[in-house]
């Protein structure tokens, strides 16, 4: 018996949580890139972009990220709560190592941003804004539906 088990329901409940916070910083952020193309670099504006970038990605969106991950983790290894054998929970794995990887390149961007030195327009922004919200349905629906 594990020492984690009386409390999985309470870890779920601090990953789904964590993992709502997580997505509102990836649904967020690339929005503000958006707004922040249409300034000009150095300005008071693009200034003010640069600290509530900073402050979502720092603040919210990262510890909220190592959360969700942390809780991920003990459920995972806590007996009885997964089986590891099954398809769908290979499958989610990966869509949430890609959530990682673009939570990273969020973070690239910001730097770039940071240094005044974006070399991507509105428009791929634009784009990546959808990225999440892509991976999180199919995080949703392996988890709720487990379909194979």
């Amino acid at each position: 018996m594990s020492v984690l088990e009386p409390y999985v329901l309470w870890i779920k409940a601090l990953h789904v949580v964590a993992m709502v916070a997580w997505m509102s910083g990836l649904f967020y952020l690339p929005r503000l890139y958006v707004y922040h193309c249409q300034v000009a670099p150095g300005s008071a504006e693009s200034e003010r972009f640069k600290v509530m970038e900073r402050r979502l990605l720092k603040q919210i969106t990262t510890p909220a990220m190592i959360v969700t991950w942390l809780a991920g983790l003990a459920m995972a290894f806590t007996p009885g709560v997964i089986s590891w054998t099954a398809g769908w929970w290979h499958a989610k794995l990966l869509l949430v190592l890609l959530m990682t990887g673009f939570h990273g390149a969020c973070s690239r961007w910001r730097r770039d941003f940071l240094n005044d030195r974006n070399r991507r327009g509105e428009k791929f922004y634009r784009i990546a804004n959808e990225v999440p919200t892509l991976l999180l349905l199919g995080i949703v629906v392996l988890v709720i539906v487990k379909p194979f």
